[in-house]
């Protein structure tokens, strides 16, 4: 090992967090390689974020030309080639890995394909691919190795009639029929595209309201608009005794003391997640795990001078911004520029239509804390801009203290939720008030208006409602 190349810094994984920690690093000056098990981007980038968006704005734009006549305009013998939209999403992903490769090379990062793991510290060896029984020394290890979706006990995934996201990007065949697993972002987000161009879909949920971790008023919208759309919910919903067949699958699903068998083509699992652990840290190194995710300090760094970790790897929430965040912050501080930061406020997102997004407490958050609260509210039926663009589903919310204007929390579901929620969020990183979100002229007609206008809701304020 006497010619093992050395580096200040080796990040194991390609994703969200680990492309951005390299990168950062190499724009401080720093020699670094980062190692990715399949390619660039990660999960996010080639089989998560990025290309189910791609899937969901075709199904958005198919949805829209089918009510053109909404608009005066008449499209006849509406089509669609499902084989292409999923093949533009792949194409999509490719381009944004090309990217990141790109972006590697600019920043004089060393990019490796294959299973890395951490021996020692300050040593990684690639142990499958390519590449395999390369050895690295490194002053700083940053793990990166993200998720995978998590599955459902006693039921093998062989992407036909068992799938998780994963196996459904893959898929070039529409099903006729197919039971969702799980009403989260992903689940939601998947159960919109399916029923968007016509497959029958059930979405199951175990908790009491679809989108768990949003605002109960929010969900209640959301989960209103998607039966209307077609698509059938159960929440309060288990799933039982699975059967696959030949051609179809069948499930028990128990509400209460009441079950019904439902017949499905495919079962889509997306229950969540699990830490990708496995084989990344060699037993000799005693890397402090909890519950499977690297345990982290305010820096971090693991208990293991010199090893760190940033994104999903280290646990929730789970999403691709909070991960870039965490690494960058890592690679910050290790090597001196500016303090870490831990990540307490960030934006959620889910690009179903309508969308869903919010930011800070939830108003039953805010009554478990026993905080005194107001809420403003602002529906898009009220919005000049949404109306004309026969998008006015859904409101802004926006919680705050009752005496100081605070905000506590921000939810939106509508049009481009996902990107009004910035505003909210820039708002409480720099401890704005709703009175100032009141105070800032908003360009008319525009959706961002409705932001405005659910802060001066709170006040009292608000000219439109």
């Amino acid at each position: 090992m006497a010619d093992t190349p050395e580096y200040d810094l080796i990040v194991i994984g390609g994703g969200p967090a680990g492309y951005a920690g390299a990168i950062r690093a190499g724009q401080l000056g720093k020699k670094v390689a980062c190692i990715e098990l399949e390619r660039a981007g990660g999960t996010c980038l080639n089989w998560g974020c990025i290309p189910t968006k791609a899937l969901l704005k075709s199904a958005e734009l198919y949805q829209k030309i089918k009510k053109s006549e909404t608009f005066g305009i008449s499209v006849k013998d509406v089509t669609f080639d499902f084989a292409k939209v999923m093949e533009r999403s792949r194409g999509v992903a490719g381009q944004m890995a090309k990217g990141i490769e790109f972006l590697f090379k600019k920043n004089k990062v060393d990019y490796f394909t294959g299973k890395a793991r951490v021996i020692a510290s300050g040593m990684v060896e690639i142990i499958e691919g390519e590449q395999k029984g390369k050895f690295f020394k490194t002053k700083n290890i940053l793990i990166a190795t993200g998720c995978k979706m998590r599955r459902i006990p006693d039921l093998p995934v062989d992407g036909v009639r068992v799938m998780t996201s994963r196996e459904a990007l893959a898929n070039t065949t529409l099903p006729k029929s197919i039971v969702v697993v799980g009403a989260g972002a992903i689940g939601v987000e998947f159960a919109y595209f399916y029923n968007a161009f016509g497959t029958k879909v059930t979405l199951v949920e175990m908790l009491d309201q679809v989108l768990p971790v949003e605002d109960a008023e929010v969900a209640k919208v959301l989960q209103r608009s998607l039966e209307k759309q077609g698509i059938t919910i159960l929440t309060s919903t288990k799933c039982e005794n699975f059967r696959v067949g030949k051609d179809s699958v069948k499930v028990d699903l128990v509400t209460g003391d009441k079950k019904q068998e439902v017949e499905a083509e495919v079962v889509l699992s997306a229950i969540g997640v699990v830490a990708n652990i496995e084989g990344v840290i060699s037993d000799a190194v005693k890397v402090e795990l909890d519950r499977n995710y690297v345990k982290v300090g305010n820096d971090y760094q693991t208990n293991v001078k010199g090893i760190y970790a940033a994104g999903d790897i280290i646990g929730p929430p789970w999403l691709a911004h909070v991960a870039t965040f965490e690494a960058v912050s890592a690679v910050n501080g290790m090597f001196g520029h500016g303090k870490p930061q831990r990540v307490t406020k960030f934006p959620g997102c889910t690009y179903c239509q309508p969308q869903v997004s919010s930011t800070g407490l939830t108003e039953k958050q805010a009554k478990e804390k026993k905080l005194d609260y107001k809420v403003g509210k602002f529906p898009f039926t009220a919005s000049g801009k949404a109306v004309a663009s026969a998008d006015s589903e859904g409101f802004v919310k926006v919680i705050t203290d009752a005496k100081t204007g605070e905000i506590y929390g921000a939810h939106i579901i509508g049009s481009e939720a996902t990107e009004l929620i910035a505003e909210y969020g820039l708002a409480i990183e720099l401890e704005a008030t709703v009175e100032e979100i009141h105070q800032t002229i908003h360009a008319h007609p525009t959706l961002s208006e409705a932001v405005m206008e659910a802060a001066a809701a709170s006040l009292g304020e608000a000219i439109h409602i």
